[in-house]
């Protein structure tokens, strides 16, 4: 009982990222500059403790986009008016995706510039 508990929280959990994948365009705009982030790193050799930085950056992306499609939605569940709280818990979810996308874009310039010029 106990491992079927375990097994269908990670059932769970990978329903939930797909649901984001297909229905969220800003998740599928962070998995295609996933993909290129990866494509970039193989071509440019990166190193062991650069992979790693690259690899924390992008599943940091990952998990802050769900956190935040999550928010929106429970949001959206509890009131369908316009209220101005509701809209400062979505745009300060936002925010958070936003500070850290450009966090992991300086970071990313930081690793990838040196080796390129």
């Amino acid at each position: 009982m106990r491992l079927t508990r375990f097994l269908s929280s990670f059932r769970f959990a990978a329903q939930g990222i797909g649901t984001s994948l297909k229905r969220e365009q800003n998740m599928q705009v962070h998995l295609f500059s996933a993909v290129i982030v990866a494509i970039a790193g193989i071509w440019t050799g990166l190193d062991q403790m650069e992979w790693m930085l690259v690899i924390i950056l992008i599943g940091g992306m990952f998990a802050l986009e769900l956190i935040n499609s999550a928010l929106e939605r429970t949001v959206d569940l509890v009131t369908e008016e316009r209220h101005p709280l509701a809209k400062q818990a979505k745009d300060m979810a936002a925010g958070a995706v936003l500070v850290f996308a450009v966090t992991s874009a300086i970071i990313g310039l930081l690793i990838f510039l040196p080796k390129w010029f």
